[in-house]
């Protein structure tokens, strides 16, 4: 019997080049990531409570994620790991597209920030293993979200913390993302492909078939009077954490 064997990479090369291309103006709020720039406060607010709780941290302290090691898989150009970084992560940043590494490593320069920038995919890290690994905005656009979760878990450390998050395939996601979001250039056009949305139960599902369990998931969810919120509705978006079963 013939056993088939993971992917060597579950990176995209369009999804690559669609995103290589916006290189450029990724720390530009106003660009083409603006959307992300607004979502970065809810996420790492999230990011912040998760690894609290996780490992009984101190939430007055400015660095609280001294002595870890993080991985962000599918960094951009640095949003998120700028600011992980200053929370005391000693840090990976992992792209698929060697454009967005570039940014990243010239805007870490400019902020004073050692960040170790890497071009390539998570199936490829070998052994390392990191405490905390983020993956944000990104299984919806892999060639096989199964191997990529595996992936992952691969990079996790024994005591490690997995936060991933994606929109959920809903009738609100297609409107909200799709239809107004690129409908109206907030989000440049193919950006998303509604079809490879994945709902809370079959992301959890994939993660548990990764040898991993799931201990929180949390909605991502838009407030006129607040922008991008955390809480209870899932509809548009979510978080989700896991750790070692």
């Amino acid at each position: 019997m013939t056993i088939a064997s993971a992917p060597a990479t579950t990176i995209n090369p369009q999804e690559a080049a669609h995103f290589g291309a916006m290189a450029a103006d990724w720390w530009d709020p106003k660009g083409s990531s603006a959307m992300l720039h607004r979502l970065n406060p809810a996420r790492l607010g999230y990011i912040r409570s998760a690894v609290n709780t996780h490992w009984r941290l101190d939430d007055r302290s400015f660095s609280p994620l001294s002595g870890k090691t993080a991985l962000d898989v599918g960094c951009g150009a640095g949003l998120l790991c700028e600011p992980l970084a200053r929370l005391g992560a000693k840090l990976v940043g992992l792209d698929a597209a060697p454009e967005n590494i570039a940014a990243a490593r010239a805007h870490a320069a400019q902020s004073g920030l050692a960040i170790d920038y890497r071009s390539g995919s998570v199936e490829n890290l070998g052994s390392e293993r990191f405490d905390l690994v983020t993956s944000m905005e990104v299984i919806e656009h892999v060639t096989d979200p199964a191997a990529f979760v595996a992936g992952l878990a691969g990079a996790l450390a024994d005591d490690g913390l997995l936060i991933l998050s994606t929109p959920n395939r809903t009738a609100m996601s297609r409107i909200a993302l799709i239809s107004i979001a690129e409908g109206l250039g907030q989000i440049p056009r193919g950006t998303h492909d509604w079809d490879k949305f994945l709902t809370p139960e079959e992301l959890t599902a994939i993660v548990e078939g990764a040898g991993l369990k799931v201990t929180d998931v949390r909605g991502l969810s838009f407030s006129p009077a607040k922008g991008f919120v955390v809480g209870d509705d899932l509809k548009l978006n979510y978080l989700m954490t896991a750790v070692r079963a």
